[in-house]
């Protein structure tokens, strides 16, 4: 069975952009209130928390592109749902948003959680979203908390290695 790790990591002090696909949005809602609630169990501030909205699933690369270029946010989680149609265009669009989503984090080199349902039902999509412990919104926040603190840890490590040998960390 899978499940996310038991882990929570601490969201203190950490300002992230919560960037949400208004599409499909009863979905969509029920992602965002998990990934809020998570953040702010997690210790998180109201006010560190900020909400953008993309029309859709394809336009959530460039936002969260933007918002991690902006300086402002230690990490961005992108939320959408793509559900599958009658036609290719579910294929296309999610492809797309998943290679953006992971273009915008390495570009950036900061956490950009992936917190978009692709699924082939209306009801898979609305089971994911829904309050409690499988609201896949809630898990996308709390990995991109963790990997920020990931990123931190290896950053401390590589200047306190290159201060021990006399060599810059930065390369």
């Amino acid at each position: 069975m899978k499940q996310p790790p038991s882990h929570r990591p601490r969201a203190r002090g950490l300002r992230v952009a919560l960037v949400r696909s208004a599409f499909n949005a009863p979905v969509v809602n029920g992602l965002l209130a998990g990934a809020r609630a998570a953040l702010l169990e997690a210790g998180a501030g109201e006010r560190d928390l900020v909400e953008i909205e993309a029309p859709g699933a394809f336009e959530l690369p460039l936002l969260c592109l933007a918002a991690a270029r902006s300086g402002r946010f230690d990490a961005v989680v992108a939320l959408g749902a793509v559900i599958k149609g009658d036609t290719d265009h579910y294929e296309h669009v999610a492809r797309a948003a998943t290679e953006g989503l992971l273009r915008a984090s390495l570009d950036t080199g900061v956490p950009v959680a992936f917190g978009v349902l692709t699924v082939r039902e209306e009801a898979q999509a609305l089971r994911r979203s829904a309050p409690g412990s499988g609201n896949k919104g809630a898990e996308a926040a709390l990995a991109a908390v963790a990997t920020v603190h990931a990123l931190r840890s290896l950053g401390r490590a590589s200047a306190k290695r290159g201060r021990r040998t006399g060599r810059s960390a930065a390369r």
